[in-house]
């Protein structure tokens, strides 16, 4: 990374009923936490509900902190085909407020945050937010594992390079990627 550029990164791990998000601000390579939490939407008795109060928490943390970029985790597949439907709508809804202020989205997926954070794709969430706390230098609430999830994609982001147009196939994936990697399906 340029040393003399700053750049504020917002991590979200996508969820149903809890989604973590992290902020860093990135300075001549250093990281810093800016703020992370859990927004927590499971008191709310419809989907249309929470995927409303997701949008606006995901706004304001937005408006508050403007970040130049969001790195989002990309759903795996399980077998609830209803689960994955619910987490594919919270995700869009995240998508779809960044992308209502132009900030730039990434997907990475869990495996490709482990081994970025901590050397082990495999790697459990302990392990993760234990790692998290060694480079963030700073203790890291060990009951919010969606937040310190979240500071982890952020942290995936920045390890894999200073620009979103900048991926290798396979490991970074964003528009930029999809325009890189297939130039004859854009008009």
């Amino acid at each position: 990374m340029n040393n003399n550029t700053e750049k504020i990164i917002l991590g979200v791990d996508p969820g149903t009923r809890f989604m973590g998000y992290g902020v860093i601000l990135v300075q001549r390579n250093e990281m810093k936490v800016l703020q992370y939490g859990v927004i927590n939407v499971s008191k709310y008795s419809t989907q249309e509900i929470k995927l409303k109060k997701i949008y606006e928490r995901i706004i304001s943390v937005i408006e508050e902190f403007m970040p130049d970029e969001m790195a989002i985790e990309a759903p795996f597949f399980g077998k609830n085909v209803q689960s994955m439907l619910k987490l594919g709508r919270a995700q869009g809804v995240v998508m779809a407020a960044a992308l209502s202020r132009e900030i730039p989205i990434v997907e990475y997926s869990p495996k490709t945050v482990k081994q970025s954070v901590t050397g082990n794709g495999n790697a459990s969430k302990e392990q993760v937010a234990h790692m998290l706390d060694q480079l963030l230098k700073m203790k890291l609430d060990a009951k919010l594992f969606d937040a310190t999830d979240a500071l982890g994609i952020a942290v995936c982001h920045h390890f894999h390079g200073t620009s979103i147009m900048a991926t290798n196939k396979g490991t970074k994936k964003g528009w930029g990627a999809f325009v890189n990697e297939n130039p004859d399906r854009i008009k």
